[in-house]
């Protein structure tokens, strides 16, 4: 071989291996999903006497995972750190009573909501029954932080204290503390967690039923589209069947499910 023809030689198995290799990531097929709930959130996410995880947050989720033929693995998060948590991939889904916002889909992308249920103000029994911002000036509002409930306290009665707690059921029992005059939750939460039981003695519910957001939807991260339309598809298919109906009546007397009659 000629001086000539190695040289040429030597010089095409470098360009070679100068040539990118470019690796097409396989699209997930949803057959494992991981879910992240958060199992302090009564009625919709619990953790039983057992130690197992329960409520309808749970139920909805493992019925559309069977819907979808994928195993469901729930990761247990503290409520702040759900949407970081999904960013670095630590779980797939939030199946945890997340409002749908218009900030929140800045981030995410939200499925068709699975429920709807309006917020309430609670406080003292002999206090008046009006919760707007004049009549709570100077009030202390005692709500979840991180929440859009949070964020409408914080923009509409900008003449109250407005205290933040990091889980719903705290929120009433700072109130119950007396470390606040009235808290604003979810209508469901505050009558079955709060209202319902000894320590709620003495309070109810104020002035009238407050909607918020778009309903309450699963987050997934905005790169993963198709696991959302699966979603989608399982909620249509469990409505159809009678599925959600049969969950949902393990813990509500009413449709939780916001669909328009």
């Amino acid at each position: 071989m000629s001086f000539v023809s190695l040289a040429h030689k030597l010089l095409s198995v470098v360009v070679m291996a100068c040539v990118p290799v470019v690796v097409t990531a396989q699209a997930p097929d949803w057959k494992k999903v991981r879910i992240g709930v958060e199992g302090s959130y009564p009625p919709f996410s619990m953790i039983a006497a057992d130690g197992a995880l329960t409520g309808f947050d749970i139920d909805i989720a493992r019925a559309l995972c069977a819907a979808m033929k994928s195993d469901c693995v729930f990761v247990q998060q503290e409520w702040d750190g759900m949407m970081p948590a999904l960013k670095v991939r630590k779980f797939d889904a939030i199946v945890a009573s997340m409002t749908i916002t218009d900030e929140r889909r800045k981030v995410v992308e939200f499925t068709d909501p699975y429920y709807d249920i309006p917020s309430r103000w609670v406080g003292p029994a002999a206090m008046k029954n009006d919760a707007d911002p004049a009549a709570l000036k100077g009030k202390r509002i005692v709500v979840l932080r991180n929440s859009p409930r949070a964020k409408y306290v914080l923009e509409r009665y900008k003449d109250s204290e407005v205290l933040q707690a990091a889980k719903e059921p705290d929120v009433y029992m700072e109130l119950a503390a007396g470390r606040g005059d009235i808290a604003f939750g979810s209508s469901i939460v505050s009558a079955d967690a709060f209202l319902k039981r000894p320590e709620g003695k003495g309070y109810r519910q104020i002035g009238p039923l407050v909607k918020l957001g778009d309903g309450v939807g699963i987050a997934v991260r905005k790169d993963d589209g198709a696991l959302r339309d699966r979603f989608n598809a399982a909620l249509k298919a469990i409505k159809a069947d009678g599925t959600y109906r049969k969950v949902a009546a393990r813990y509500f007397d009413f449709d939780v499910s916001g669909d328009v009659k």
